[in-house]
């Protein structure tokens, strides 16, 4: 009996380590949200194109034969690797635990496209930004507001006014004309993901 088909666009968030035939993945598909994909291991050359690699974002022929549980990658299409990313500590450190909240705090039907813009805009962001601290703040803050929580009203306006201004200014300037200190940074990111754990049903690390 021929396994369940689906053609989606997917960007790769989460990678496990390969057993011996299979390559794990978790990906999110904005027409389908999260799913969990499997890569057989080949022992012949395969074109790289074909090979996914975390964070991704890839055409996926995908079949499952469990109703979807687990699908089972047909073929692979790169669209666009992130390869600098893996090229800074904390690069990668932040942009795994980003992709981690996607994954752990799933989202309507009617956001997924929405929210599929966010993770292609945050992990091009990350693709060799000098600031990956900025962007992790800036990309969790967007996806609390876009998930109907108020941030801005509830939590920046509770913020000291000095430490308002300074959180202002991280979360609207470009990231080219960001002259912010790390240690302000991890300040406000402390304070938001407080303020997240305490106030919203949002899953952190």
């Amino acid at each position: 009996m021929p396994g369940q088909p689906l053609h989606t666009e997917a960007l790769v968030l989460l990678k496990q380590p390969p057993t011996d035939r299979f390559q794990q993945f978790t990906v999110f598909a904005p027409a389908h949200g999260i799913l969990l994909c499997l890569q057989r291991v080949s022992t012949k050359s395969t074109p790289t194109s074909q090979r996914l690699d975390l964070f991704d974002e890839a055409e996926l022929f995908l079949e499952s034969s469990n109703q979807g549980r687990t699908w089972f990658i047909k073929e692979a299409r790169l669209r666009r690797r992130h390869t600098a990313i893996g090229g800074s500590y904390d690069g990668l450190r932040l942009a795994s635990s980003f992709a981690r909240i996607i994954v752990r705090n799933p989202v309507g039907a009617e956001s997924r496209v929405r929210l599929g813009g966010l993770v292609r805009r945050t992990l091009g962001a990350f693709d060799g930004a000098a600031r990956p601290d900025l962007v992790y703040l800036k990309s969790l803050y967007c996806f609390a507001r876009d998930e109907g929580y108020p941030v801005k009203q509830q939590w920046w306006q509770n913020l000291p006014p000095a430490e308002r201004a300074i959180a202002s200014e991280m979360l609207n300037r470009p990231l080219a004309e960001q002259t912010a200190l790390p240690g302000a940074v991890a300040g406000v990111i402390h304070q938001l993901e407080d303020y997240l754990r305490g106030h919203t049903e949002i899953l952190l690390e």
